[in-house]
């Protein structure tokens, strides 16, 4: 009885460190949910003719819930699927046009896939980690405010519309992954995309703007 009783403890703990190496070792899969913030470091460029000389424009924040998908395909490569809800980002005057207030808003959608490297063991508590990927940023629902209108010589039996250009850019990212428990974790992931994109109103009037959006993330995940 007493053998047994060793055998078992013996092949319990055996079974327990192979859980434990495992954490996130080739083959694994982490699902993530998380908060993100996107914060755009906005350059903007001139409205082109006729306006207002330096009239620009700037963009804010926005905050989603979201998540992700990670394939550990050895124990230090990964291929990561961030997932958020679209973002929604107003835009505001800027440069000779600052003070003005809101002058549009846009819905953002953007769609990376990164690869990465883990530094550490698989089954190490802290894991920090770097990525690469493109990024696919699709803007939609564009929406023009009665101020876009009086500022460009719309009306409101014709007013003002707006689009933004959706385009590919390069996105990098640095995190790190905390272990809560063999199945359980924390993650925490800065990216910067270097993306710019083209606004063109009705009138055919155009903006050229460089986003450079840094998101940060906050996840709780599990491993399968």
């Amino acid at each position: 009885m007493k053998t047994t009783t060793i055998r078992f403890a013996l092949l319990s703990l055996a079974l327990l460190g192979s859980a434990t190496v495992n954490a996130q070792s080739a083959g694994s899969w982490l699902v993530r949910a998380s908060a993100t913030n996107i914060n755009p470091d906005v350059t903007s460029g001139d409205l082109s003719a006729p306006s207002l000389a330096g009239t620009k424009t700037d963009v804010g924040s926005s905050t989603r819930l979201g998540g992700g998908i990670t394939y550990m395909y050895t124990d230090h490569l990964a291929v990561d699927l961030p997932l958020v809800l679209p973002f929604k980002h107003e835009l505001t005057g800027d440069g000779a046009i600052a003070g003005v207030g809101k002058i549009g808003e846009v819905k953002a959608l953007p769609m990376t896939v990164f690869a990465q490297y883990r530094f550490g063991e698989a089954n190490a508590p802290f894991r920090p980690y770097v990525g690469a990927g493109p990024t696919y940023a699709k803007f939609f629902k564009e929406r023009s405010t009665a101020t876009l209108s009086a500022l460009t010589g719309g009306t409101p039996a014709n007013p003002t519309t707006l689009s933004v250009k959706s385009k590919l850019a390069l996105s990098l990212q640095v995190g790190m992954s905390v272990a809560l428990s063999d199945k359980w974790f924390v993650d925490a992931m800065v990216a910067k995309t270097f993306l710019k994109t083209r606004n063109t109103l009705s009138t055919g009037q155009t903006l050229d703007i460089t986003l450079d959006p840094v998101s940060v993330s906050l996840a709780v995940g599990m491993r399968f």
